[in-house]
């Protein structure tokens, strides 16, 4: 198996207002974008060629970031899908990319961290028309559900009200190029969108064989603000100690932290599992576990913890301590020491504060 399709056409909607401006799978997480684990963990299941599905809208970002793919070893190639029909439908307008070639279609948005390796040579020593990796959830109704006979799908169904197993279908699938007859043959849900799961369930149907996986290893949809949160703090614990930058004496660091080329710390306490990006500059703050602070970020007199802040912020004089949040790029917070005390903000559509 050489190619694959990666889908990143969706609008994010459970991540605005952050995705106002960035696609979902470029978000960063541990100051690197969702989707690079993503092909980084392609490449290394031996697959050579990668068709990006995006929309229209966000197509130029990817290309601007991703690029050729020769930073990940692999060919990427950007495959425009116009409306957002569905997972089937990209698949389908991907066609022309994938040929007669077995394919695997992998959910940008999703973090998978199980080696991929192993799932390719099985599907690909065997006589499967699909295989799908499954995991067991506390909430199946979020999620195209399979049951299972042995290691046979015999039915999936896409986000059940009565789900009739707690097998979540993981945003990873792995096809023979009959999947094309299956999206042929099926319609529109009511979602107005071509399920994938349809299509799956009309091979299943016509007596194709259908593989599962069950995985146990760790998982995630970042599809909202929490999940982000989650990956960070999950990727953020493989962190090894890097000081690129400089540190003064009255500055300490505890556990392990990266800190990047010419960034300065400042009378700080950093504690780890952290990561800081280039050209920071942080000065009387403290910087608490899980949190990955982005390139050209200023914190001054302030304290942040289990959070995602993301390029060129600036937090200062903020007494009260930043904890589970995530600030997109330039977002400015500040502290007044003003009488009357005040409230000042300027929030964009969809903005969330709690205070």
């Amino acid at each position: 198996m050489k190619k694959a399709i990666v889908l990143c056409a969706g609008k994010g909607t459970r991540l605005r207002p952050l995705t106002f401006t960035t696609a979902k799978h470029l978000i960063p997480i541990a100051n690197k974008p969702i989707l690079f684990y993503s092909l980084e963990n392609i490449a290394r299941a031996g697959i050579e060629e990668v068709g990006i599905v995006v929309s229209p809208h966000n197509a130029e970002e990817f290309k601007n970031i991703v690029g050729t793919g020769e930073n990940f070893g692999l060919k990427i190639s950007y495959i425009i899908q116009e409306e957002p029909k569905g997972l089937a439908h990209a698949v389908w307008v991907s066609r022309e990319f994938l040929g007669d070639e077995d394919f695997m279609m992998y959910l940008g948005d999703n973090l998978i961290l199980e080696d991929l390796g192993k799932f390719v040579k099985d599907f690909e020593n065997s006589d499967c028309a699909a295989s799908i990796l499954l995991s067991p959830v506390k909430d199946p109704t979020r999620f195209g559900v399979a049951v299972m006979e042995g290691d046979r799908v015999i039915k999936v169904v896409e986000k059940p009200k009565i789900p009739p197993s707690n097998l979540a279908i993981v945003g990873l699938y792995l096809f023979k190029s009959k999947i094309f007859e299956g999206i042929k043959n099926i319609k529109p849900s009511w979602r107005g969108e071509l399920e994938i799961t349809d299509a799956i369930e009309y091979l299943i149907e016509k007596g194709e064989k259908v593989r599962g996986y069950i995985v146990y290893g760790w998982w995630k949809d970042t599809g909202k603000p929490e999940d982000l949160l989650e990956a960070n703090r999950k990727i953020l614990m493989e962190t090894t100690e890097e000081l690129l930058g400089e540190m003064d004496d009255k500055s300490s660091i505890q556990g392990p932290v990266k800190i990047g080329k010419s960034s300065k710390i400042v009378n700080s306490v950093i504690r780890g599992p952290v990561v800081i990006g280039e050209n920071c500059f942080i000065k009387n703050s403290y910087v608490g576990p899980y949190s990955s602070i982005g390139n050209s970020v200023i914190l001054e007199d302030c304290e942040v913890e289990n959070s995602i802040v993301m390029d060129e912020c600036s937090i200062t004089g903020v007494e009260k301590r930043i904890d589970s949040s995530i600030l997109g790029k330039g977002v400015s917070v500040k502290g007044s020491q003003k009488r009357p005390a005040s409230l000042n903000l300027i929030l964009g559509d969809m903005s969330r504060v709690e205070l």
